[in-house]
């Protein structure tokens, strides 16, 4: 199997009528190296189905393609789409079988495998999106490593009390315990980026017990739409008022006068079930935003 590099990526893209464009976040891998740090970083197994989004050329998709048993590929682009299977069979005639493209855009298609690792050079305008929307709609998801621009990586894996602790933040904590897997720099991609990339790990995990995600989800995209107001204003449209709010949040053990940023994932779920509490203690029928 041969990795690509400069010349290969240049080649494939000048016979494809390929420019990258920031539209579709187009930036290609032509390091052979960042590739295999990326798929040992991955920690597949010869049992794992691979899910790629976004794989351009294929200068990941052929690293995949020799550590995984299957490599499903979500390609929005038509003609990188039909040209992947052809660069499989040239640079990886042994393991090309192996590969399965979907084209489409990864937030709308279905899936028709049952991935169990994530593994992706993402577009930096969709990367959140895309990791919250396939943890949610994909539970044979168990892990996942994923490369963002540095800023993303760092606001994915933060946690509590954190300057950049946010909705990201809270929301993959739902799904997963993360960390960051290293960083890559802009020289290993064409065209060069003006950000550094950073490598985000994660390992799938159980939600807060009896915790309702919409629920939960709608109190985080509340508290952090005002983020320096303290939890008692910031969530008085979400509860009904700022009295309903510091009785829901007093009855989840939560301080009113503390801020988003201070609270994990449980804290938010523990306020979201009380919203469901009457204060005589009886349900109370609610609706819930996404």
């Amino acid at each position: 199997m041969t990795l690509l590099g400069p010349a290969e990526i240049r080649e494939l893209a000048a016979s494809l009528g390929i420019r990258p464009t920031k539209q579709l976040g187009q930036n290609f891998v032509h390091d052979p190296n960042t590739v295999r740090r990326i798929v040992r970083a991955a920690e597949l197994t010869d049992d794992d189905v691979a899910l790629e989004v976004g794989p351009g050329l294929g200068s990941l998709t052929l690293g995949l393609l020799e550590a995984a048993k299957t490599v499903c590929a979500v390609e929005i682009d038509p003609v990188l789409a039909k040209a992947l299977p052809g660069t499989a069979a040239r640079f990886a005639p042994e393991h090309a079988d192996r590969l399965h493209v979907i084209e489409g855009d990864a937030l709308k298609v279905e899936v028709d495998q049952e991935p169990t690792a994530l593994v992706a050079n993402l577009p930096y305008n969709v990367a959140v999106p895309v990791v919250l929307h396939l943890l949610a709609t994909l539970p044979s998801l168990r892990k996942g490593l994923v490369m963002v621009q540095k800023e993303v990586a760092d606001r994915l894996v933060a946690g509590p009390g954190g300057r950049v602790y946010g909705v990201p933040s809270v929301k993959l904590a739902w799904y997963a315990t993360s960390k960051l897997a290293g960083k890559v720099p802009p020289s290993v991609f064409w065209p060069v980026p003006n950000v550094d990339s950073g490598l985000v790990a994660f390992t799938r995990r159980e939600p807060p017990a009896g915790a309702d995600r919409k629920a939960t989800f709608a109190v985080v995209d509340a508290a952090f739409a005002q983020r320096r107001k303290t939890l008692r204003a910031a969530l008085a449209g979400w509860a009904g008022g700022p009295d309903a709010a510091e009785r829901i949040l007093r009855a989840a053990a939560v301080d009113p006068g503390a801020r988003g940023e201070q609270l994990t994932v449980q804290d938010f779920a523990r306020i979201a079930s009380q919203r469901q509490v009457r204060p005589d203690g009886d349900a109370a029928q609610v609706g819930c935003t996404t």
